[in-house]
């Protein structure tokens, strides 16, 4: 039964029983400019916090054929808020129903009232979730970095296929008219043939220059399901340094800048590159990391690849942007709001024809894309193969870097030659009784 007729049916046998009429309000049943909730795309929300509420959430709350139904967060102050927020806005429009919250995600995962899921986790909880969800036939809206092992983005890629299920790769980049803009003046030939990526992310952060002194162990707050928040990461004291926000600087958990900033500018990379569905062949480079303390990610990096194509990415800690080389012009977008520059108004104000590359995007961001593709059927701009091949080159660049040595990489077996030391760090283990084919 549809929430519609639920509805429906609901009103009918309340009213009945004290002997008035029917009267369902126009709303309800879609007939003003907005679908009713029956005829809604129904969601689940894992993980609300800054940019799971701040973004995805408010996002999705103001799509007229979306339904918030419930959410799910270890953090019960972070849950209650969102909870109000998403009640307040429902109250707006005149509906009175209030989200399910739970502090569980697989209560999430196991309600036939929903159609999809947004996951919003810290890096280390993405795949678990999403792929049991694909498993329970619900499509899948995930952030990036989209793994936090190579391994774990291969297995999510495949799920999504085997299971027929819609993924969008929250990547806004793709939707971004600069970004989009340069890629397509590379990809239609206008620099000539490219050489050099030059990609630059950001760099250190002052919370990673601290000693080991600066996270001794603490208490769990009240409300914070610590354990479910560690999940199938190693067993380790809680600090509040170790969470929320401060997650990305430790590796047990996500991949520092290289991966936070690098599922933004190298998928532009592997974009203009039309090397979107592979990968280099090859990657050396080197980094800064803290000696001591909590946070053990890159401070500092400098990375290249090489790709089959003969195509270099060089990705630097710097100012965040990227610059595309060919052996007749460059284009650039040297920040992250910059308008496309480029080494001649001959090439700036080139005119994309109509029999030429367009890429596929969606101005209205990731999240209309997506609810788009739920009801279309056709895959969003940033699938999981996508998102995982964007990763992989993140994940590609930080076991350079600790191994210190340049490796070579098969993109189409995803895995290194001639490394068993390289090719152990594909995956990690998880801590009982968590595992990929668990879920």
């Amino acid at each position: 039964m549809n929430r519609r007729r639920f509805l429906r049916t609901t009103l009918a046998a309340g009213t009945a029983a004290i002997g008035l009429p029917v009267i369902i309000p126009a709303r309800a049943l879609g007939n003003d400019s907005s679908p009713s909730p029956g005829n809604r795309i129904a969601l689940g929300f894992i993980g609300l916090g800054g940019h799971g509420v701040g973004v995805n959430l408010n996002s999705f709350l103001h799509q007229p054929d979306a339904q918030v139904v419930a959410l799910c967060d270890v953090d019960a102050n972070r849950l209650k808020s969102a909870a109000e927020r998403t009640q307040q806005h429902y109250s707006r429009q005149g509906q009175s129903e209030r989200p399910v919250t739970t502090g569980d995600w697989r209560e999430i995962v196991a309600r036939d009232d929903i159609d999809a899921v947004v996951v919003s986790t810290p890096d280390h909880w993405h795949v678990l979730p999403a792929i049991a969800a694909a498993r329970a036939g619900k499509d899948v809206f995930c952030e990036k970095p989209l793994t936090l092992t190579i391994h774990e983005g291969r297995v999510l890629s495949d799920t999504m296929r085997q299971y027929g299920r819609i993924f969008q790769t929250a990547s806004e980049n793709r939707s971004k008219g600069n970004f989009l803009r340069a890629c397509e003046l590379v990809r239609n030939g206008r620099i000539g043939k490219l050489h050099t990526i030059r990609a630059e992310l950001p760099q250190g952060g002052s919370r990673q220059n601290v000693g080991p002194q600066a996270h001794p162990p603490q208490p769990v707050p009240d409300g914070f399901d610590y354990d479910m928040w560690l999940g199938q990461a190693p067993e380790a004291p809680y600090t509040r340094g170790r969470c929320h926000f401060d997650f990305r600087w430790i590796f047990d958990y996500s991949g520092g800048l290289m991966t936070d900033w690098g599922a933004h500018i190298n998928d532009v990379a592997q974009w203009g590159n039309d090397t979107e569905h592979s990968g280099p062949v090859s990657v050396e480079g080197h980094g800064v990391f803290p000696q001591d303390g909590l946070y053990n990610t890159a401070l500092t990096f400098d990375v290249l690849y090489e790709y089959a194509n003969g195509v270099k990415l060089s990705c630097k800690s710097g100012v965040p942007g990227i610059r595309f080389e060919g052996d007749e012009g460059w284009v650039h977008v040297p920040n992250w709001e910059a308008a496309v520059q480029a080494s001649s108004e001959e090439i700036l104000h080139s005119v994309i024809g109509p029999d030429e590359i367009h890429l596929r995007t969606c101005k209205d961001r990731e999240h209309r894309d997506f609810l788009n593709c739920v009801k279309s059927r056709q895959p969003t701009y940033a699938p999981a193969e996508v998102g995982h091949r964007t990763a992989t080159i993140c994940h590609l660049g930080n076991i350079a870097m600790l191994l210190g040595r340049k490796l070579r990489w098969n993109p189409d077996n995803e895995s290194f030659l001639d490394d068993d030391q390289a090719n152990a760090m594909r995956s990690r283990a998880m801590r009982a009784p968590w595992s990929l084919s668990a879920v």
